[in-house]
């Protein structure tokens, strides 16, 4: 019997505008190659490291100690401060990678982390800071969600926010419009309301004391977004955007405009009434998210994700050897009590990737004048 050869490995995402991304937690560098970016498109290195800087770790006292800088260096596909159309390969070094820190951890599967199931796919598994299962895998993408972003607002003046709204119970119920990039930056949690982020804090670096972890939710709003984006069967803006969200690490769960507080409504009350205002089609209310049909109709695009605790933790579980035998784990190694905080900078860069792919299957449909 012939050997099946796989589809895919699942490490690209997009169509006109593809990312592939490589490399491991304790690898020798982490990068991601681009294609089908623009040429044209001004964009520095500096401006793509602005983005990793929020994403690296020990960044702050809530975030894991691992003291990486990430600094990102481009080997093909920018050139004079411009991108040149062709493939644009991106690359961070690891520096800080101490794989002893995981030598329990080669014939124990973790509660929660992807230890069993990369064994039972793969028949083998990188036990050093969980090779490809680790969100180090997302500095790539973020990488690559910079220059997505850079042309998103450059051309169409899309902004994506993306912020921590719910750290365990504590929330903030901040109004979407007063959301801005200096307040979602201004605090080490990126919430931007002050006086929730300090409660926040406070509990995560309780949680981070006694050796757990804790979770929450990250809202995010793209602004300016025009209307027309995605596609009405499969590949719907709204089923993209979760695909995109479900795949960053720790992520459980999505819902966009009302989810599923909408069930509680009627059809007459859930439904966005339309009006023209002088430029163009609105709707007054927005229970639908930004997106009607699978497709953008111009209004904010809304969702919120479900990010669960972090699974590697340094209270005692019960768990199993690789041979089957009952065992306890206290997970040493550095690891974010909460990795929300993090996780904002890689909810930008999907929601970017999956923007700027949409857009470029848009004007090769409709025309240059889309």
């Amino acid at each position: 019997m012939k050997d099946i050869v796989p589809m895919t490995a699942g490490s690209s995402f997009g169509h006109l505008f593809r990312i592939s991304t490589f490399g491991e937690s304790h690898g020798g560098a982490v990068g991601v190659v681009i294609d089908g970016c623009p040429p044209g498109l001004p964009i520095s290195v500096e401006e793509i490291q602005v983005q990793l800087d929020r994403r690296r770790p020990g960044q702050s006292a809530i975030t894991t100690p691992r003291n990486e800088q990430d600094a990102i260096h481009v080997f093909s596909g920018i050139m004079d401060g411009h991108t040149t159309g062709t493939p644009i390969m991106l690359m961070a070094y690891n520096k800080d990678a101490q794989s002893f820190d995981y030598d329990e951890l080669k014939n124990v599967y973790r509660p929660g982390h992807a230890d069993y199931t990369f064994q039972a796919k793969y028949g083998a598994r990188d036990w050093r800071g969980s090779g490809r299962a680790s969100a180090r895998e997302t500095l790539a993408r973020v990488a690559a969600g910079a220059v997505a972003q850079k042309y998103l607002k450059q051309v169409l003046g899309i902004e994506i926010l993306s912020y921590v709204a719910q750290v365990e119970t504590i929330a903030s119920d901040m109004p979407w419009e007063d959301v801005s990039a200096e307040k979602i930056d201004a605090n080490i949690v990126r919430c931007p309301d002050d006086a929730v982020a300090k409660k926040m804090i406070s509990l995560i670096e309780s949680v981070r004391d006694e050796g757990d972890s804790v979770g929450g939710i990250i809202k995010a709003c793209i602004r300016n977004c025009p209307p027309g984006l995605g596609e009405p069967v499969f590949d719907k803006l709204h089923a993209d955007l979760g695909k995109a969200m479900l795949s960053i690490n720790a992520v459980k769960g999505f819902e966009i405009g009302s989810g599923f507080a909408g069930v509680t409504l009627r059809g007459s009350q859930h439904n966005d009434s339309f009006y023209h205002d002088d430029e163009r089609v609105r709707t007054r209310t927005n229970h639908a998210g930004g997106v009607l049909g699978g497709i953008s109709n111009g209004e904010d695009i809304c969702f919120r994700i479900a990010v669960k605790p972090t699974s590697t933790i340094r209270k005692n579980q019960q768990t199993l050897t690789v041979e089957g035998d009952a065992t306890e784990l206290s997970a040493k190694g550095r690891h974010d009590p909460c990795v929300l905080p993090r996780a904002v900078p890689i909810v930008d860069a999907m929601a970017a990737l999956v923007l700027m792919d949409h857009y470029l299957r848009h004007k090769a449909q409709n025309g240059p004048t889309a």
